[in-house]
């Protein structure tokens, strides 16, 4: 484009005028001014920007204080909490414990259930804070070179490490948020994963959802911090729902109390665990010694000591105090009490007066159950409560000192509501698989401390009431029953607290005939401890009947605390305490060595809902008296315009008795005798002693006559069968037809027996064992069991009840040689299996008998011609 000559000159003049203005001294000054404020502007936000960096005290103005071992503070708007960590604290080892306070049974997570302790330090490392878990199951003697690589190949666990906010450093202080410390599992797993073998269809929490999670109650004390959070698990949709306590399967809440502890500083001593004797410990290894046992596992205890500590008893400086909660029915709190005290009884023999103390959280307490700083008996009514009693304790795993306690109580207990179901689902025999192990769980549930003593009890209180009323028992007799099974309960789980594990064993202590003997067995135990499983004492004759259950302590709980709690100076005292364990009354088994599953542990004394030193004889009783019983269950369980569910319970929790019977007495078949007495002790034996031949004969010919015989069935009237019928409630019959499974339930227990005496651990222990005195040698056992099963039917008709005991039988031997688990039993047992199933197809060949039962034998050749192709 072209300018005219006139444009042209307005430019050049506009140029020279700008030109001359610029370069005048006011604009100089403006120009100057201009570049002086932009640096001062500049200046001035590069001095907030370095200046920006906030104080505790900006950060935490619009916050709630809350001063304790770690302070807290939360905001007043958002909920969040912030941490404050002092100096003197870093490097310092506390102590982290977390309970759940509610949650649902379908998740394995319920009120009172103790997650366990750990130590943990808190640590600085630039800019952040460390929460660091330590490992304590190692000991390296400081004087000992090898001390310095104490921390060889041994990784800590660092949970969380959180960005310093703020810091104040004359004070030593620095800030932190904390909430994803507590709203995450940072500290401890609250959701489990799928143990093996678990069906899909099974419950399952959904993901930690952060946003619904929230900080449910803070309480801030000197010596420890706790946070209650609500955690809530949320899926999009659930297949399994869960049980009836399970309001929405897709959102769930489980409420944890985390509680971060002070090591406590005091004179507490650790002693240390004999195999002798049981305790709850902390497993340490002696990384310093060429001792075969390097074992300095510590015994779980309280910290007692003696005001006079000159006097033989004295009362203790501080005595363990136990609160009833106020939720405790007010008619059993008295038993409760009872329970309670009937400890001290063992702690004066342990050189302790009043050690314990009992009191009553009053209604307007401003304390909960689940602060730490009391111990509590809580009542629960839960909907479907996992156990009746529990009684766990936490320890600082530095030494073993139990910190605290609880004991969980179900109104179950005294009601039985957690039975019901148990009895009517177990009626079905298992198919296939007979000898897959049922003991990893049960091992899961030990290493958690897991009891199930209440649920035993809530049976036998059943059965125990079944009794009463077809004896014609007075309302007193009943209300004593059941107020001996409470304090049994509660003595039991109190034990527990005090460091006691299980000791099922211990019901060796009185003969059948003493058991039976009211005058003799009055005021006494009966048991050695009231920490076994005993059965309910029922006698067959009610004019002889004595207590139920134990009123009391029996010796082995005396001695135990005495191990425990005594105050020695020398191991020499210690050491003339555990001599006594070869005593009858002392004898000691806990879960790890019971024989509640097939195929589990190998002492037949060490079990579970038996009696006496003849559990043979005791169990026979038993037996009998559940026969004996039966005919009378119809008259005396059916009312007038009421249905006949009542009659259906009685039925089933008094059959259940023979089931738990018959498994007593199948224990001693291929059973050996454990004693732990150390070589050269007065008294011991020698470690393993199998079962006597006669022993062994006696229980298979109780198996015999009351379990695999043709006339089982008979014991039960007939007219019993067209009765048991459950009350009708909505559309519960959609799960299955109402009818009942009588055929299922009888052979549920007989294919329980036969899994037990014919798993691969039993026969293999039966061969070895010949070596060091077992004379019921394995191919006398698998001859009399095949004649046990068919004998009898060779001439005649095989009834119903036969034929299925007959199949499952020869299912097993085949199983034995062709199945999942045929690689671990061993030759010797394998080859008795074909020499049996080549008896069995013997007795099918003959064509004698009825329609079915000439069906049922072509059933078996069919079974045991295509086993045999299969064997190689």
């Amino acid at each position: 484009m072209t300018l005219k000559p006139q444009s042209k000159n307005k430019l050049i003049l506009v140029l020279f005028l700008l030109f001359a203005f610029l370069a005048s001294p006011d604009a100089t000054a403006q120009r100057k001014k201009r570049k002086k404020d932009k640096k001062e502007t500049t200046e001035n936000v590069t001095s907030k920007k370095k200046g920006s960096k906030k104080s505790i005290e900006d950060l935490t103005k619009k916050s709630k204080k809350m001063e304790g071992l770690f302070t807290i503070y939360q905001d007043s708007l958002t909920g969040s909490i912030r941490m404050l960590v002092s100096k003197d604290q870093l490097e310092k080892d506390f102590i982290y414990f977390s309970q759940i306070s509610d949650g649902v049974s379908d998740a394995n997570q319920i009120r009172g259930y103790y997650n366990g302790a750990k130590i943990f330090t808190v640590k600085k490392y630039f800019n952040k804070i460390e929460f660091v878990s330590k490992d304590h199951s190692y000991y390296f003697d400081p004087k000992s070179p090898l001390a310095k690589s104490a921390n060889a190949n041994i990784s800590e666990g660092v949970m969380a490490s959180i960005k310093i906010e703020a810091s104040d450093d004359k004070k030593g202080l620095y800030l932190i948020k904390a909430d994803d410390l507590f709203l995450k599992e940072t500290f401890t797993q609250i959701k489990y994963p799928r143990y093996p073998g678990q069906s899909p269809f099974a419950f399952t929490l959904g993901a930690l959802n952060k946003g619904k999670s929230k900080i449910n109650k803070i309480k801030n004390y000197p010596e420890n911090t706790d946070l209650v959070i609500d955690y809530v698990y949320s899926k999009t949709s659930t297949f399994n729902g869960g049980g009836e306590g399970v309001t929405d399967g897709r959102n769930v809440t489980i409420r944890v109390n985390h509680s971060l502890i002070e090591v406590p500083k005091n004179t507490y001593t650790p002693r240390y665990d004999d195999p002798r004797v049981g305790y709850f410990t902390t497993q340490v290894n002696d990384m310093t010694t060429d001792s075969p046992t390097p074992y300095r596992d510590l015994v779980h205890r309280w910290h007692l000591e003696k005001k006079d500590p000159n006097a033989t008893i004295s009362e203790p400086v501080e005595p363990i105090t136990w609160w009833i909660e106020n939720t405790t029915p007010l008619e059993v709190r008295e038993i409760v009490k009872e329970g309670v005290l009937k400890w001290n009884l063992a702690f004066e023999k342990a050189g302790f007066k009043n050690a314990i103390i009992v009191k009553v959280q009053p209604d307007d307490a401003e304390w909960d159950a689940g602060d730490i700083r009391y111990n509590v008996l809580r009542w629960a009514s839960s909907p479907d409560p996992a156990f009746s009693g529990y009684g766990p304790s936490f320890v600082n795993p530095k030494t073993g000192q139990i910190l605290g306690a609880d004991i969980m109580l179900e109104y179950s207990s005294i009601s039985a509501l957690t039975f019901l179901d148990k009895v009517y689902t177990n009626g079905n025999a298992k198919k296939g698989g007979y000898f897959e192990d049922e003991n990893d769980q049960l091992a899961l549930q030990n290493h958690m401390k897991y009891c199930s003593f209440g649920n035993l009890m809530s049976e036998n209180n059943m059965f125990g009431s079944t009794a009463l009323k077809l004896h014609d028992a007075s309302p007193e007799a009943m209300k004593n029953m059941k107020r001996e099974s409470l304090l049994s309960l509660v003595m039991h789980e109190v034990g527990h607290t005090l460091g006691l594990n299980h000791n099922m064993k211990s019901s060796q202590l009185f003969s059948p005939a003493q058991l039976a003997d009211k005058d003799f067995i009055q005021g006494k135990a009966l048991a050695g401890s009231v920490m076994d499983y005993e059965t309910i004492n029922v006698t067959n004759n009610p004019l002889n009947q004595g207590h139920y259950y134990s009123p009391t302590l029996g010796p082995y709980d005396y001695w135990a605390i005495e191990f425990g709690y005594k105050p020695v100076k020398t191991y020499k005292e210690l050491d003339d305490i555990l001599k006594r364990s070869t005593e009858p009354s002392l004898v000691f088994g806990n879960d790890a060595d019971d024989m509640r599953n097939p195929g589990k542990a190998i002492d037949p004394r060490v079990m579970t809902g038996d009696l006496s030193n003849d559990q043979i004889t005791y169990s026979i009783n038993r037996i009998e008296l559940v026969n004996a019983m039966m005919k009378d269950i119809k008259p005396k369980f059916s009312s007038y315009n009421k249905s006949y569910q009542q009659m259906r319970s009685a039925f089933y929790y008094t059959y259940y008795q023979k089931i738990r019977a018959s498994d007593v007495i199948s224990r001693f078949i291929g059973g050996v005798y454990v004693d732990r007495a150390m070589h050269g002790q007065v008294g011991a034996t020698q470690p393993f002693t199998p079962v006597s031949y006669a022993d062994q004969k006696r229980a298979m010919k109780a198996l015999e006559d009351y379990i695999f015989s043709p006339d089982t069935h008979k014991s039960i009237p007939q007219e019993i069968f067209s009765h048991l019928a459950r009350q009708r409630r909505g559309f519960n019959f959609f799960s299955g037809p109402e009818d009942p499974k009588i055929h299922s339930y009888i052979l549920y227990n007989q294919t329980n027996v036969l899994r037990h005496i014919l798993h691969y651990r039993t026969l293999q222990r039966m061969v070895d064992s010949e070596l060091y005195g077992n004379d019921y040698k394995i191919q006398e056992f698998m001859s009399d069991l095949n004649k046990a099963i068919f004998n009898k039917d060779i001439n005649t008709s095989v009834n119903s009840f036969r034929q299925n005991l007959q199949i499952e039988y020869t299912n097993m031997l085949i199983e034995m040689l062709t199945g999942k688990s045929n690689g671990r039993f061993n030759n010797i047992a394998k080859s008795m299996a074909i020499y049996n199933l080549k008896t069995i197809r013997k007795f099918a060949g003959n064509g004698l008998g009825d329609l079915a039962t000439k069906a049922h034998k072509t059933h078996l050749k069919t079974l045991i011609d295509n086993a045999m192709k299969e064997i190689k």
